[in-house]
């Protein structure tokens, strides 16, 4: 899919959203189009044949043949103004006409011109077709990676040589870019490119998403930034678009006393002073602000060490700007049914082990349940078994949380029945209504009732994210939903130290809320690093229980995060409307969960 010379966009609509549209017969192929070209002019946009956007400018068909994404389309390329060619590539374009060797090479080129660092701000948006299948994959694994981004920076000194190694380490294992010495990078850097304006769809929706992809994709930035290779950092700047210029080695050695004295990060040492460059005074104000940085005649002389933070600025105040720009035509993406539903869940689902699988059922009693409650529950579902133990009953939230969590260590239905009723009646409930306004839920959670669904245990960013307990209510996160007093008692009656309790509370107010549970087990187990990145209720259970068993996973057969098994609303299904489907299914439970609040 071609597109004209950017000078034909307006240039303040470049970090645009995408429109989807099926092309021929096959409904699983999105095909990527820039839509805000008619944003900024008068008139709706004139739909084609598929149901698309038709690039209004003749010179569209020319260029189609001569580039495979738009990056290549660079304002500052120096080719002609009105050329359908790239300047980039201006000097090979005789040798399409050549034979079938030249034109490989040709698109070896053109593939490493696509993507020329392994990092990149993200100005263009990608082009070209994405199964709906690729589409989910690319979104999940960014997912993946930005919580790992966001654990590993609570966890250890960004910087340090365990935060690299073990990022690094993800990067690999999810197959995104992060060297530029690399060979055949371009599929990783495709990957990255167009997972991250994925995301950008997912995350533009509220303040509080917007802030933390913004904070994680800028970690993720200067982890790039920090390996870039001293040799491409000029012409990565160049690309992105930031006129930062490198100055000359003598009029370094005129100003080296004083930028060596007004720079902390060199320690008073001028050898450490390797690049200079020079930069307008106001895109420096972060680090003349913290008088960290040597100004003449209005500009900046930043050395290589600080160079990060004016990249870093730039690219927040870039992204943020896309971020809003997306937010306000995201609707014309949100009317295709089939992208709705998995964006909107998107931003709070769950990648890791699927807990819904019962090979594990039966292998725990009923008897056991009080006494696993305070040894191997995790706080969200300790208070909601001591509200059910002391007033023998739960409202439909708290039930529905607590209910799939009991399920997904191994409470058969039968139990369950058992579980609730016993509970219940206990409160002076009759037994005939327990059977008639409850058992009915608890036979559909497990898939017995209904359109016999088997419903999956919440995980930590559902219960953060969504059902807001209100007054009366004991369900939800205590880290994100109690009162910070409030929470500092049952962290005391948990017999947390002062100092674990200085650092969990220090947490929460950074709203690392699973961050914040994750250093709760380590305390209450006693290990220093529990060796996992916590992102469920129920991993949190079964960890326990390997760990107080003595490293033997006894209550789950497969506990293996090497291979997870993804829920099914994000599950990755060859059948594109399967995504739908398990989606259409969590919404009539919902709707079925609101009758019975409704009668």
């Amino acid at each position: 899919m071609g597109f004209s010379r950017p000078e034909h966009w307006s240039e303040k609509l470049i970090p645009s959203p995408w429109t989807f549209s099926t092309q021929g017969s096959n409904p699983s192929i999105l095909h990527c189009r820039r839509i805000l070209y008619q944003l900024s002019h008068k008139g709706s946009p004139k739909s084609s044949g598929s149901g698309g956007i038709r690039t209004p400018t003749p010179t569209a068909a020319a260029a189609k043949s001569l580039q495979s994404c738009p990056t290549l389309c660079d304002p500052i390329d120096g080719s002609p103004p009105g050329s359908p060619v790239p300047g980039i590539l201006q000097g090979n374009k005789m040798e399409f006409s050549g034979g079938k060797r030249r034109k490989l090479r040709l698109a070896d080129d053109q593939r490493n011109a696509c993507y020329p660092h392994s990092l990149q701000f993200y100005l263009q948006p990608p082009s070209g077709n994405v199964s709906l299948t690729e589409f989910e994959t690319l979104a999940i694994d960014r997912v993946k990676l930005l919580k790992t981004v966001e654990n590993l920076g609570v966890s250890y000194m960004k910087g340090t040589e365990q935060y690299q190694s073990k990022l690094e380490a993800e990067l690999r294992k999810l197959k995104f870019s992060y060297r530029e010495s690399l060979e055949d990078e371009y599929e990783p850097r495709r990957k990255d490119h167009i997972s991250h304006f994925i995301l950008r769809l997912a995350y533009c929706q509220s303040e509080d998403l917007r802030r933390w992809f913004i904070q994680q994709e800028m970690d993720l930035l200067r982890f790039r930034f920090s390996i870039l290779p001293k040799d491409k950092i000029q012409s990565f700047l160049k690309d992105s678009h930031l006129q930062f210029e490198a100055i000359s080695d003598e009029e370094k050695a005129l100003r080296e006393q004083d930028i060596v004295a007004s720079s902390p990060s060199l320690g008073g040492a001028p050898s450490g002073l390797e690049s200079v460059y020079k930069i307008p005074f106001a895109e420096a104000l972060d680090l003349f602000r913290g008088r960290k940085v040597y100004l003449e005649n209005g500009f900046a002389y930043v050395p290589h060490k600080d160079i990060v933070a004016i990249v870093l600025n730039e690219f927040r105040t870039k992204l943020s700007k896309a971020l809003a720009l997306t937010a306000r035509s995201l609707p014309a993406v949100q009317s295709d049914e089939r992208l709705q539903p998995l964006l909107n869940h998107l931003s709070h689902s769950y990648t890791g082990q699927d807990y819904s699988t019962q090979g594990n059922a039966g292998k725990i009693s009923l008897d056991q349940i009080d006494s696993l409650s305070t040894k191997c529950f995790p706080p969200c579902m300790r208070q909601l078994h001591k509200a059910l133990r002391e007033n023998h009953h739960l409202r439909h939230g708290g039930r529905m949380q607590y209910g799939l969590f009991l399920k997904g260590i191994g409470l058969t239905l039968e139990q369950a029945l058992q579980f609730w009723k016993q509970e219940f009646i206990r409160g002076k409930m009759d037994p005939d209504k327990f059977d008639k306004g409850y058992s009915y839920n608890i036979r559909h959670s497990y898939g017995k009732e209904g359109k016999r669904t088997d419903y999956t245990p919440y995980s930590c960013m559902k219960i953060i994210l969504t059902n807001t307990p209100g007054q009366g209510d004991y369900h939800g996160c205590p880290f994100r939903h109690s009162d910070p007093e409030l929470l500092r008692q049952k962290l005391q009656a948990y017999k947390i130290p002062p100092a674990g309790i200085s650092q969990i509370l220090d947490l929460v107010k950074g709203t690392h809320y699973q961050v914040a549970c994750q250093k709760f087990f380590e305390m209450t187990h006693n290990v220093d690093d529990c060796g996992f990145s916590l992102s469920h209720p129920n991993q949190f259970f079964f960890e326990s229980q390997r760990i107080l068993s003595g490293g033997k996973d006894i209550k789950k057969d497969s506990v293996q995060p090497e291979t997870p098994q993804p829920k099914p609303s994000v599950q990755r299904s060859k059948d594109p409307s399967s995504t739908l489907d398990s989606l259409s299914s969590a919404l009539d439970m919902d709707l079925e969960e609101l009758e019975e609040l409704l009668q």
